[in-house]
C-alpha cells in the first residue's frame, strides 16, 4: 500500500468525522462508548472525536507533518508493532495507530477494556476506506517485532523488562502543569479551568497541578470558572468531589473550594478528581527549578499566551497536533529508525 493511499485514508476517515450527514452512526459510537464506561460521556467522546478530526485528520496537517520525515512509498519489509492502548479518555491510543499505519508498518492492537467501543468504531469505520491497510487484533504481543505500550509506572516495569530485546517506547505515569501569573483575565482562567476538568481530569495532559505567584488567592480564578459547574451533575466525579472534600476537612487540610474544585497545597504533581494541588513560587528563576525537579514526570505545561518556555496556551492541554508527542519521544521517528 503506498504512502499517498495509506494518508488518502486517514483523509476520508476525518471527512467521514465531520461530515454532519454522518452523525446517526457517529452517535452510535459515542452511545456503546458511555454504556462502556461511564467516564466517556456522551460530551466527552464527542470532543475527543472532534479533536481527532480537526488535529490528526486534517489532510494540510497531515501533509506538513510528513514533509518533517522520509517515509517510504511502500515498505518492503513492514515490522509488527504492538500497541498497548490506554483507556483513560476516549480514543487515547489513535494517533499510536496513526503513526504505525502511516510509517507503513503492521499494527497489532490490544484495546483497553475501558475503550473498544470507539476504537473498534475508529478502526471499522478507517477499514471502509482502505480494507489493506494491516490492522490486527490481540491479547498479547507474543510474536511482535517492536512496542508502544501505555501504562502506568508498575506496568512499565513489567514492559521494559519483558520486552527489553526488542525497540520500544514503553511510557509511565505523566501529569500536566498550569502556571498562573497573576496578570490573566478571566478569558484566561476559563481556558484553564477547561484544562483541569476537561475528561473529569483523567488525562495525562489534564492539569493536575498549578504553580501560582506566593500569597496568591483563587477567588478570581473560582469566578471565571464557575461556567464549568455542570461538572458536578456526573455522579461519579461528585461522589469523588464528596469524598476529597470530606478528608479535608476531617484531618484539618488547607483548601479553598468553589463546590466542584477542591485546591490544595501539596509538592506531589498528580490530584485526585476533583482536586487540584497547588504549590507557591517566588519568581521566575525559582519556578524552573521547581520545575526541573519533575522534569521527567511532565506531560504538557500551560500558561498565558506560552509566556513559558516550552509551554501551551491555556485551553491547549487536550488539543495535541501531529508532531505533540506523548511524553516527547517522537513515535515516527523511532518507527522509521528501528
Amino acid at each position: 500500500m503506498t504512502l499517498e493511499a495509506r494518508i488518502e485514508a486517514f483523509v476520508a476517515l476525518g471527512r467521514f468525522l465531520k461530515d454532519a450527514k454522518n452523525q446517526s452512526e457517529i452517535e452510535l459510537w459515542v452511545d456503546l462508548a458511555y454504556h462502556q464506561n461511564n467516564w466517556f460521556t456522551p460530551e466527552n467522546t464527542r470532543s475527543a472525536i472532534e479533536a481527532i478530526a480537526n488535529y490528526f485528520l486534517d489532510e494540510t496537517a497531515i501533509r506538513r507533518w510528513i514533509g518533517n520525515y522520509q517515509i517510504p512509498n511502500e515498505n518492503p519489509t513492514p515490522k509488527k508493532v504492538g500497541l498497548i492502548m490506554a483507556g483513560n479518555i476516549p480514543a487515547v491510543g489513535f494517533h499510536d495507530l496513526f503513526c504505525v499505519l502511516i510509517s507503513g508498518n503492521i499494527s497489532v492492537v490490544k484495546l483497553s477494556s475501558q475503550d473498544t467501543a470507539l476504537m473498534r468504531g475508529l478502526i471499522s469505520k478507517l477499514l471502509e476506506f482502505a480494507p489493506e491497510l494491516p490492522i490486527e487484533f490481540a491479547e498479547q504481543m507474543k510474536n511482535v517485532d517492536a512496542l508502544i505500550a501505555t501504562g502506568s509506572d508498575n506496568t512499565a516495569r513489567y514492559f521494559e523488562y519483558y520486552f527489553r530485546n526488542k525497540p520500544h517506547i514503553i511510557r509511565k505515569n505523566r501529569s500536566s502543569l498550569g502556571i498562573i501569573k497573576g496578570d490573566e483575565t478571566t478569558e484566561d482562567f476559563l481556558a484553564l479551568g477547561q484544562d483541569i476538568t476537561s475528561y473529569f481530569g483523567l488525562g495525562c495532559r489534564n492539569v493536575s497541578k498549578l504553580y501560582v505567584p506566593k500569597g496568591y488567592e483563587f477567588i478570581s480564578f473560582y469566578d471565571a470558572i464557575e461556567p464549568l459547574g455542570d461538572i458536578f451533575l456526573n455522579h461519579k466525579y461528585k461522589n469523588n468531589y464528596d469524598y476529597n472534600k470530606s478528608i479535608y476537612l476531617i484531618n484539618g487540610v488547607k483548601h479553598f473550594d468553589n463546590g466542584f474544585l477542591v485546591a490544595t497545597p501539596s509538592e506531589n504533581l498528580v490530584s485526585p478528581i476533583s482536586v487540584i494541588f497547588y504549590e507557591e513560587y517566588e519568581n521566575e528563576q525559582d519556578l524552573t527549578e521547581k520545575l526541573a525537579v519533575h522534569e521527567e514526570k511532565i506531560q504538557c505545561i500551560v500558561a498565558k499566551d506560552r509566556w513559558f518556555p516550552n509551554s501551551v496556551s491555556f485551553g491547549d492541554s487536550q488539543c495535541p497536533k501531529l508532531d505533540d508527542y506523548a511524553d516527547g519521544v517522537d513515535t515516527m521517528k523511532f518507527l522509521l529508525e528501528m
